[in-house]
């Protein structure tokens, strides 16, 4: 028997609302088995994997999920207060992501090493610039009258899919990370797939949500 549209929106919303949690889950659990990893504090560079994978593994995550519908944990708050937590939860990001990278360009140079000389390097370099210039150019959402010739659901739709980005930037960095000697001498066989996974499976969740719940919303507006 053919399923209704009510029924198969319902089931549709109940999956999202599912994904949504595995995202949220995989992110912290990311994060924790990093700090494991890392030990941070063990010694200078233990710091950069730790706060690397706190900025684009669990703060960028959340900060991102807190506008979904059916899995933010703020469902119940004001669009004023999810505001609010997104950008105090993305400037947290990239104050880690900066302190991370200040972390890893002055212990490559108490080791005489050369900088950003990797792919991973490279990226993460990247993702740092984009993230800054991403956090700045939110500024115009909260003074909407500086850009004048830009509507304000097009000021969203444009934040929105450069953040989505950024996300998947972030993510690529860290699944770089996990190519490195640090990375592979520590974790090794299954463990090192389920670690790669991570990354993989937050970024389709995220590009679910933020597309469906509010990119393609956005578009049909008039």
């Amino acid at each position: 028997m053919a399923l209704t549209s009510e029924t198969e929106s319902r089931i549709y919303r109940s999956l999202r609302a599912v994904s949504g949690i595995t995202a949220h889950l995989v992110s912290l659990g990311f994060t924790i088995f990093m700090a494991v990893l890392a030990r941070p504090g063990s010694s200078l560079f233990s710091w950069h994997p730790f706060l690397m994978s706190l900025a684009f593994s669990f703060l960028m995550t959340e900060a991102l999920l807190v506008f979904s519908p059916e899995s933010s944990l703020l469902r119940s708050f004001s669009r004023k207060a999810k505001v609010r937590l997104h950008w105090a939860l993305q400037l947290l990001a990239l104050l880690c992501a900066l302190l991370g990278l200040a972390i890893i360009c002055y212990n490559k140079y108490l080791n005489g090493k050369a900088h950003f000389v990797t792919w991973h390097g490279l990226t993460g370099l990247l993702t740092v610039v984009y993230a800054s210039v991403q956090c700045v150019g939110g500024l115009a959402l909260l003074y909407p009258k500086l850009m004048k010739n830009w509507t304000l659901a097009k000021l969203k739709v444009y934040h929105a899919t450069a953040g989505l980005v950024g996300y998947l930037l972030g993510c690529t960095s860290v699944m770089l990370a996990m190519c490195s000697l640090w990375f592979t001498t520590s974790v090794t066989g299954l463990s090192w797939y389920l670690a790669l996974l991570c990354p993989i499976l937050t970024s389709l969740v995220l590009m679910n949500q933020v597309s469906n719940a509010y990119l393609y919303r956005k578009r049909i507006q008039p």
